[in-house]
């Protein structure tokens, strides 16, 4: 089947046509063999790796445990490839299985840049799929528009005219294409920046420098899922510095790779500045909220795995660690979580300490989970009509939907223009109904959320359930518009709604246009979390696997205040909760809005310690005070490292219980430090590297993989090892 895109009535469209199939596969498929099999590294299986048929633009990726399956002849070659490891090709012959393990491909191979911004592949690894053409070959041709003077000069690329007696339509066809979006629109590149086929459409070719074609699989291996259905690359004479020309042309000259795609920046990140160490002297007590929001770390994947640099901002060290489930020991008692304590050195500063300090919260048997009450509420505006936003989070909902009993309820609301009621609470047993609504939804319109969240929660309050769970699940991609739209706006608005004993769940999909910052307030000041989608397989793990953790909170507004004993710590510092911090005052303060835990969670936070008496270019010197006294008492605990106090409510609770535990003095090394120790200290150290944290000497990536590795057991689900992938991948970024 081929696809035909007309370009008419001033809106261009460049459609694509996918097939993985050469004409010889056409003519003879009875000699094919479907092969199946799997794609691992040393770590595991290989999600996203490339599966494809040498020579051919047959080709697919692998799944989510690795696993593919492609047709082949006993001739041909299968390459398997995977950013950052080596390129395996594979004779089929009489094999219907072929397992692959792919090695590392990064130390001292030489590297090219590639389609996506920073992104670097091994210089062998980019074959075939595209063509360059020249001006010389645009402007000999005799049909004035760029798009005609390709024909001829491009290997499967058909364009056909037609006239309706109004419009003149041009019609593109690219063989070797495949369509994972369903709109099979091309990306356009033009002077280093995303543009539109209409605009290549009035280009006159005589502008033109340089245009690359890139077909098949290519363009997706080049420029992720932006290029699945195929790219046209144009340098213009005039549209860039002479300089920047140049460069680039003599890249495409040199490598025959496509120039670096510049993305716009339109994504927004709250600025924050990382702690800094602190005298017990000056400031004895650290209070802060706890905060069981992962967000940041997909978002950072998804930057990572689309070869792209992570924006500083976009990195919260404490949503990177409490990603990952430790093996904290359950509580043995009434209370709602169990308190987990550790202290060793620091990997990243030589001679300090690290404190970790670990919850975990109670698991509530599935047969005894209250009664839920869920508001979906859906941003359906123009800006969430990409694949990776309303497609994907329909999908997403779905996953949520198939955990729903008999005795839940849910409602949908949508805004885009103004907000609407599309479903009334209805049974979590008419999973039919629910789906089918969500199915029906298309984006479109400005986006009024604020008027979206008043009619949310009105939709919860009515139907609100004593002692059950109550929440508004908030989708989108945070890009407010109308109405309430700045952050203070935004924070006010929900600051009020928490009043009304519902909970929030933030859910972000998308890019380019992406608010993080708008979503993490929401969550932040809302009795709620927050996670980024950015992918089905995030969908399941948050939604699905972890639907108790991320829906059902057992305790809120849980605080945490640590006391440092002078005796033993010089300096010390929170690493993350930047914006979770608390002052001493507002511990013991029941009207202050604190992070909730939910069903079998684990929360994570580590604290750097600059030991008495040790040398540091970090200690922070405090001068000697004429009034101030020593306290006497610390010779009292002198065996006494510091004093956590922990203060939290039940979810339906006023007023919150405190625990107390002391955490002893100790000189472990990091040797003999516990798995989870050294797997959070890993992440953490990642995440101060990606923000460039001036408070670190090491920043070796090889150092970070090489604790992380020491910590990877209990990875039953393979996050762990994606993380140390991630890691690596970092090597080819900047």
């Amino acid at each position: 089947m081929k696809n035909l895109i007309h370009i008419s009535s001033g809106i261009a469209m460049l459609i694509l046509f996918l097939n993985f199939k050469t004409i010889n596969h056409e003519k003879n498929h009875e000699n094919y063999i479907v092969v199946t099999g799997t794609v691992s590294d040393e770590l595991g299986t290989l999600p996203g790796a490339s599966v494809v048929v040498k020579g051919t633009t047959r080709g697919t990726t692998t799944g989510f445990n690795g696993e593919y399956s492609i047709e082949a002849s006993e001739q041909d070659e299968i390459e398997f490839t995977f950013t950052g490891k080596k390129k395996k090709t594979v004779k089929v012959g009489k094999q219907k299985v072929i397992d692959v393990v792919l090695e590392n491909g990064y130390i001292g191979e030489e590297v090219v840049l590639t389609g996506i911004v920073g992104k670097a592949r091994k210089a062998d690894a980019t074959t075939s799929s595209y063509q360059s053409v020249k001006s010389y070959e645009i402007n000999q041709r005799a049909n004035p528009k760029t798009i005609k003077s390709l024909s001829g000069k491009v290997q499967g690329l058909k364009i056909t005219t037609t006239n309706n007696g109004v419009n003149q339509n041009n019609s593109i066809v690219l063989r070797g294409n495949r369509s994972t979006t369903g709109t099979n629109e091309a990306l356009i590149e033009i002077d280093n920046k995303i543009s539109t086929v209409e605009t290549l459409q009035n280009m006159d070719p005589k502008e033109i420098e340089a245009m690359n074609v890139i077909k098949g699989a290519q363009g997706a291996a080049l420029y992720g899922e932006k290029g699945v259905n195929g790219v046209i690359v144009v340098v213009s004479k005039n549209g860039l510095p002479k300089d920047e020309k140049k460069k680039l042309l003599d890249q495409i000259k040199k490598n025959n790779q496509p120039i670096p795609l510049i993305e716009p920046e339109n994504e927004d990140y709250e600025t924050f500045v990382e702690n800094q160490f602190e005298s017990p002297s000056n400031e004895p007590l650290s209070t802060f909220s706890i905060d069981v929001d992962n967000a940041s770390y997909t978002n950072i994947r998804r930057f990572i795995n689309q070869g792209q640099t992570v924006p500083k901002d976009a990195v919260r060290v404490e949503e990177m660690v409490n990603f990952f489930k430790y093996n904290y020991a359950k509580p043995d008692n009434d209370q709602p979580f169990a308190i987990h304590t550790e202290y060793n050195d620091c990997p990243w500063n030589e001679n300090h300490k690290l404190i970790k300090i670990g919850l975990q919260g109670k698991e509530i048997p599935s047969d005894n989970l209250p009664n839920s009450n869920f508001v979906f509420l859906v941003d359906v505006s123009g800006s969430m009509s990409e694949q990776n936003k309303l497609p994907l989070l329909k999908e997403s909902m779905k996953v949520l939907v198939n955990q729903l009993r008999e005795n839940d309820k849910v409602a949908i609301v949508v805004y885009a223009g103004a907000a609407g009621l599309v479903l009334p609470p209805t049974s979590g047993n008419d999973k039919e109904t629910i789906i089918k609504s969500l199915e029906n939804l298309n984006a479109g319109g400005s986006t009024a959320g604020g008027a979206g969240i008043e009619l949310a929660y009105k939709i919860a309050a009515e139907n609100f359930i004593k002692g059950g769970n109550n929440r508004v699940i908030l989708a989108t991609d945070g890009d407010f518009n109308v109405g309430s739209t700045s952050n203070k706006d935004m924070e006010t608005l929900i600051e009020e709604k928490r009043e009304t004993g519902v909970f929030l769940t933030c859910l972000g999909f998308g890019m380019g246009n992406y608010k993080d910052s708008k979503m993490e307030i929401l969550a932040d000041k809302g009795n709620g979390n927050y996670a980024y989608i950015d992918n089905i397989q995030e969908a399941n793990r948050f939604l699905g696997k972890e639907f108790k953790g991320s829906m059902f909170a057992i305790a809120k507004d849980v605080k945490i205040q640590i006391e440092f004993n002078p005796k033993h710590v010089q300096n010390y510092r929170l690493i993350g909760y930047e914006n979770r911090k608390l002052r001493t005052e507002d511990f013991k303060n029941d009207t202050i809005d604190a992070g909730e835990l939910g069903s079998g969670h684990t929360v994570t936070a580590l604290y750097e310690i600059i030991p008495t008496g040790v040398e540091s270019t970090f200690k922070n010197e405090i001068p000697e005070l004429k009034y101030s006294e020593t306290n006497k008492k610390s010779n009292t605990y002198s065996d006494e490292l510091a004093t956590i106090k922990f203060r939290y409510k039940k979810p339906d609770g006023k007023k919150s219980i405190e625990l107390v535990e002391v955490i002893k003095n100790s000189d472990n090394s990091i040797q003999n430090s516990s798995e989870d120790f050294k797997f959070s200290a890993a992440v953490a150290w990642f995440g101060l590297k990606l923000r460039d944290s001036k408070l670190i000497t090491n920043k070796t990536t090889k150092d970070i993989k090489n604790l992380a590795l020491q910590g990877k057991s209990f990875d039953n689900e393979g996050y762990k090892a994606e993380f140390i992938r991630l890691v690596e991948a970092t090597n080819t970024i900047n």
